[in-house]
């Protein structure tokens, strides 16, 4: 059961036996704290460690979008938006990304430890916006979602890793 959460989320990273693909989604999600259009700055809560890298994905908010492979969103001209910071060694780690306007999202932050572009279950992190408790499948796109206002928009996501074979949640001692 674990397998349908990896699958929904190697599906939206590139698959390891395919040529090289551009970073969709992220000249349109670049942003900072300051932004003056709808913005959505993450503080990313409960990190394994700090290695590798945060991916902070905004998606429109139902299933069928939701963790779908990027370039096919982008194929099929469906708002996709990623932006992407190398794990800082300490202090608050916060990313920032560009929603094309005001409204809700659905969100996924994935910590990509080995910085691979490419989700591994057993080692990597992921959240969801909303915080919701993971099961054993992906999360629906309603119980991730985020209201995105007219200016930058703050939330907190907490990361969640493995432990064992059928656990999946956020770690204790995270940092």
């Amino acid at each position: 059961m674990i397998a349908l959460l990896a699958a929904a989320i190697l599906a939206a990273t590139p698959a390891a036996d395919t040529a090289p693909v551009p970073d969709y989604g992220i000249a349109e999600g670049m942003c900072h704290a300051h932004e003056k259009g709808p913005a959505l700055l993450v503080t990313a809560a409960g990190l394994k460690d700090r290695t590798g890298k945060l991916r902070l994905e905004l998606y429109a908010p139902n299933d069928t979008e939701f963790l779908a492979d990027d370039r096919d969103l982008v194929r099929d001209g469906k708002v996709f938006r990623r932006t992407t910071i190398d794990v800082p060694a300490a202090g608050p780690v916060e990313l920032c990304v560009r929603a094309p306007h005001s409204g809700t999202w659905s969100v996924a932050l994935i910590h990509d430890r080995a910085g691979a572009k490419k989700f591994k279950l057993s080692s990597d992190g992921i959240g969801f916006g909303g915080n919701p408790h993971l099961g054993l499948s992906k999360p629906h796109a309603d119980v991730s979602e985020v209201e995105v206002g007219q200016g930058v928009t703050r939330a907190s996501i907490r990361l969640n890793y493995r432990h064992g074979l059928l656990s999946f949640g956020p770690l204790e001692d995270a940092k």
